[in-house]
């Protein structure tokens, strides 16, 4: 997607992959953007928002961060979808240089551990409390970020706000310091390995995410029929999956007014990503039993 060529690795240039991992609903997607200053990976307050791993790429004039982004790990629900992106946890895991595990600083879980319980002992993982900014008992936080320090040898415990951006840039610091020293992945102003087209199927689903109901967007997924560009202008064709008649009207709203809402903020974030104008159109399928078809999560990406 960018042309300009990768920094050259002089003396000490670090470069390595950085697994955010965390139970859903935690803010990795968030502190994700955070960490890169772009918006590559959707965020909704719902879970299982991410579906596939997404890397964001930072490159600095000593080392380049690239930062895989999963989906949350999770126990309470079956099926194909959930075995694959749990699978594609644990592949993610096995790749990496270093590990930053995310939890709620206001709610320390068993399904955050489970997470945890995933990291190799021979890697390096930084604990990353999130949402410090939302807790209220400062004196229980201190209590238990002892009780985490004695889980396992960290090789730090970073609490963070990503909404507020406290303390982000403490934590690359510390990121740094444990990446290999190495040449650059990707080329300088790379800031994610994934094409307009899945990121533009991404922001269409969050926004689906956003304005249906609680139940709809685990039925739903996003495909982009039609990707065209003219000049500096995408023309985007996209169909929402979902599972069941009923769930049509859902999506379109009284009047269109649901579709039209998902189609308008999407062309927006669209166009602020892409850095020019979008055409975009939404039409919704039925697709029945689509989230235990294999050949539907392989077009989905989802392996």
């Amino acid at each position: 997607m960018n042309s300009n060529p990768a920094h050259s690795p002089v003396g000490d240039f670090r470069c390595g992959q950085i697994a955010v991992i965390g139970r859903p609903n935690v803010g990795k997607s968030t502190l994700l953007n955070e960490l890169v200053g772009a918006k590559v990976a959707i965020t909704s307050r719902k879970a299982q928002t991410t579906r596939l791993p997404v890397r964001g790429i930072v490159t600095t004039e000593s080392a380049q961060f690239v930062f895989v982004d999963t989906p949350g790990y999770q126990t309470k629900h079956g099926g194909e979808m959930n075995r694959r992106m749990n699978a594609s946890v644990r592949k993610v895991l096995s790749e990496v240089d270093v590990v930053l595990w995310v939890w709620d600083a206001a709610r320390l879980v068993e399904a955050d551990l489970a997470g945890l319980a995933l990291a190799e002992h021979s890697v390096n993982v930084i604990a990353v409390p999130n949402k410090v900014d939302t807790l209220l008992d400062r004196a229980a936080f201190a209590e238990k970020i002892s009780e985490v320090a004695a889980m396992r040898s960290f090789a730090s415990i970073v609490p963070v706000s990503a909404t507020k951006r406290t303390q982000t840039k403490a934590l690359m610091g510390e990121i740094e310091k444990l990446l290999p020293l190495s040449e650059p992945m990707y080329d300088a102003d790379d800031l994610t390995d994934k094409s307009e087209r899945f990121l533009a199927s991404e922001i269409v689903r969050e926004k689906v995410f956003r304005f249906t109901g609680d139940e709809l967007p685990y039925r739903s997924a996003v495909m982009i029929e039609k990707f065209e560009t003219e000049g500096n202008l995408r023309r985007i064709f996209a169909a929402i999956l979902v599972d069941k008649e009923s769930q049509r009207p859902i999506l379109i709203g009284s009047k269109g007014e649901t579709l039209k809402r998902i189609g308008t903020e999407a062309r927006l974030d669209m166009q602020k990503l892409f850095g020019g104008p979008v055409y975009l159109e939404l039409f919704v399928k039925v697709k029945s039993g689509w989230s235990e078809s294999a050949l539907v999560l392989r077009e989905l990406g989802i392996t």
